[in-house]
């Protein structure tokens, strides 16, 4: 073993020395580990409309982010759809390309509609089918609190929901603006699609 010595005085072991800074070493690595957990993940919509941003609730809602952020850096929203609109409740979008054909689509996720997350104004969600653990790509933001959405649970059992995964922190006024487009036939929808067609153009994560 290596020693350092100083006017005939041994002061510390060089194994000592590597033993203090593997320590030193694993003890930052443990708290910028704690830092990344503890960040928030968030992810830029991107539209023809503007940009909408929302932190996404990863803790409440594990299985939803990671599969809509798989469909965002994959490029399976680009060029997608707003393809509903329900002014005063929601828009919606992430299903079709802008001819009105489905996208590829992912195995549909768990249910996480029990998360206890209400679908409030300025919430994103997952869309789905009659099925609760339907749900694969298509998502929409509450243009108001929307109770009637929520999962409960009553004394005949479970009422399912939707699930919310996100906030909108940036862009509302985006969100609101789609909200307020004139609709009607588009597509396979006999309603409540825009006139105008309104694209995604990206979505990508943020820090």
């Amino acid at each position: 073993m290596m020693s350092i010595d100083v006017m005939g005085k041994t002061i510390f072991r060089y194994s000592n020395v590597v033993a203090f800074f593997v320590a030193l070493t694993a003890t930052l690595g443990s708290s910028i580990a704690a830092g990344h957990a503890q960040e928030v993940t968030r992810a830029k919509i991107q539209t023809t409309m503007g940009d909408i941003i929302v932190e996404l609730f990863v803790k409440d809602a594990p299985a939803t982010t990671e599969n809509f952020l798989t469909y965002a850096t994959d490029g399976q929203y680009d060029r997608t759809l707003m393809h509903r609109v329900v002014k005063g409740f929601v828009v919606q979008g992430g299903g079709y390309s802008t001819l009105y054909t489905e996208r590829v689509l992912r195995d549909p996720i768990p249910y996480e509609g029990d998360n206890q997350r209400k679908n409030l104004r300025g919430t994103i969600a997952m869309a789905r089918g009659d099925r609760p653990d339907s749900a694969q790509a298509q998502w929409f933001i509450n243009l108001a609190d929307n109770e009637i959405l929520d999962h409960r649970v009553t004394d005949l059992g479970p009422i399912y929901g939707y699930a919310v995964f996100g906030r909108v922190i940036e862009g509302m006024d985006v969100a609101d603006a789609i909200g307020n487009v004139a609709t009607g036939r588009g597509g396979p929808f006999e309603a409540e699609a825009p006139l105008e067609k309104i694209f995604i153009t990206r979505i990508d994560p943020v820090e």
